[in-house]
């Protein structure tokens, strides 16, 4: 962690050299999830609420997906680029040094600007919980922390995948992104609203639901299943066949001069 924390000074005493640009990014990505917001505003004005969910109650589910969302593309990003490590070579240094392949990903960027989603996710959090209409325990309270570290781990893990696909392809395939910017749409509301199959589909191929449909169904007092409060560590579990599939990519690795 000592090494972390030096790339992560190096990292924003780089940002820091065009404050301008770092700010104006940071505004930018602050009004792309502000309008995000207004979509939800505008369709709850319209229809007061959408399967018997009020708008209070889906910018929980909103504001824990998108921290999540932020917290793994901030601290994730290197992953997002990988293509370009494979093409350039890099990633033969990245095999020859005495440290983690992941572990140096994860150090070679950091996108400091996507602080401007994260401060409209807390924003819209603060907002939400009081007027939700939830009665706030410590157990609910911990169950929302655990729906944004379970769904940070969810999309670092598909990061992980898409930075392995590149072993087979050198780019990274762009339906990929149907998973990660589209799980994130998607997670904006409640996932049962879209029907059965994508429930299935995001609780045992990729568990978004787990961090998200069955722990908030939990905190609205619409289930008492205690199993609903931890599922959000499906999260976590979620990373080790993305690990295991980023070893197997590795292991078929040649090299660029090969």
């Amino acid at each position: 962690m000592k090494l972390y924390f030096k790339f992560f000074a190096m990292h924003l005493r780089s940002a820091m050299q065009y404050k301008t640009s770092f700010f104006l990014l940071t505004l930018g990505q602050f009004l792309t999830s502000f309008g995000t917001f207004l979509s939800v505003y505008f369709l709850f004005a319209r229809f007061q609420n959408v399967d018997g969910y009020t708008f209070n109650e889906v910018l929980i589910c909103y504001s824990a997906i998108l921290l999540s969302y932020t917290t793994a593309e901030c601290f994730f990003r290197g992953f997002d680029t990988f293509p370009s490590i494979i093409s350039n070579g890099e990633f033969d240094r990245i095999m020859v040094r005495p440290r983690n392949e992941i572990y140096q990903i994860v150090c070679s960027r950091i996108e400091f600007a996507r602080i401007g989603r994260m401060v409209m996710a807390i924003v819209i959090m603060f907002y939400a919980i009081p007027t939700s209409g939830i009665h706030w325990t410590p157990a609910n309270v911990g169950v929302y922390v655990m729906m944004w570290a379970g769904g940070s781990g969810i999309f670092c893990g598909l990061f992980i995948v898409y930075a392995a696909v590149c072993f087979f392809t050198i780019e990274g395939l762009e339906f990929m992104n149907i998973f990660t910017d589209g799980g994130r749409t998607l997670s904006t509301y409640p996932i049962n609203i879209y029907g059965r199959g994508v429930l299935i589909f995001f609780t045992f191929v990729i568990p978004l639901a787990c961090v998200q449909y069955y722990p908030f169904t939990f905190i609205t007092g619409r289930s008492d299943a205690l199993l609903n409060a931890f599922l959000p560590l499906c999260g976590f579990l979620f990373l080790i066949p993305c690990y295991l599939f980023w070893k197997f990519g590795v292991g078929r690795y040649k090299s660029v001069g090969s």
